[in-house]
């Protein structure tokens, strides 16, 4: 599985429609898992993003179908990061020539 890490701002519909926020959070989450992938954790945050999600799916393409979804509802834009774990960055670091 790899790691991913979603950076998510409001867009003006998703403020307007805030209390059923939650509800979307966990449809996101159903989604997610429908394409093999498992929620972490999301967070609702202060700042610049306004929640924060970890999340994983099998590749790439299962992430680009979550994200290009989530972002059709219009609710969310998403910043997203591709996470490696310590150990994964060891095996990239030992690569190197």
């Amino acid at each position: 599985m790899q790691t991913y890490i979603l950076l998510m701002k409001l867009t003006e519909q998703g403020i307007k429609d805030i209390k059923n926020a939650p509800k979307r959070m966990e449809l996101a989450v159903q989604a997610l898992e429908a394409m093999g992938g498992k929620m972490i954790g999301i967070y609702s945050v202060i700042g610049e993003y306004d929640y924060v999600a970890i999340g994983e799916l099998p590749n790439d393409e299962a992430a680009m179908r979550f994200l290009l979804g989530l972002g059709a509802l219009g609710n969310v834009r998403t910043t997203t990061l591709k996470a490696f774990t310590r150990e994964e960055f060891s095996a990239i670091v030992q690569k190197m020539p």
